[in-house]
């Protein structure tokens, strides 16, 4: 775990030093930027404290190695509602464009 400070550098309000989790691990650049934005949607930080964070890069690089979801430690189980809807979400998407076997 590491601590979360704010995007100006002083730590969140409420939340001084406040642990961050992980989350979730992206396999892809498309899904940390996902994931991120529909937490930050959801008033849930997601801070940048990993070498491998996607927004950095206007394009992926090609060896991506994957991303850390990062959030408060007080907002974990939020976070991972968030994210298994999401996934979950995806998958029966996935399960729709496959044809029927017959």
């Amino acid at each position: 775990m590491s601590k979360l400070q704010g995007k100006d550098g002083r730590s969140g309000e409420g939340h001084e030093e406040e642990e961050t989790v992980a989350v979730h691990r992206a396999d892809s650049w498309t899904e940390a930027v996902v994931l991120r934005g529909l937490l930050e949607s959801a008033g849930i930080d997601s801070p940048p404290l990993t070498r491998t964070d996607p927004y950095p890069f206007s394009n992926p690089p090609a060896d991506f190695p994957g991303a850390e979801i990062l959030v408060r430690e007080s907002q974990v189980e939020e976070a991972r509602a968030i994210i298994a809807e999401y996934l979950e979400s995806a998958k029966r998407g996935e399960q729709a464009e496959e044809p029927d076997e017959e």
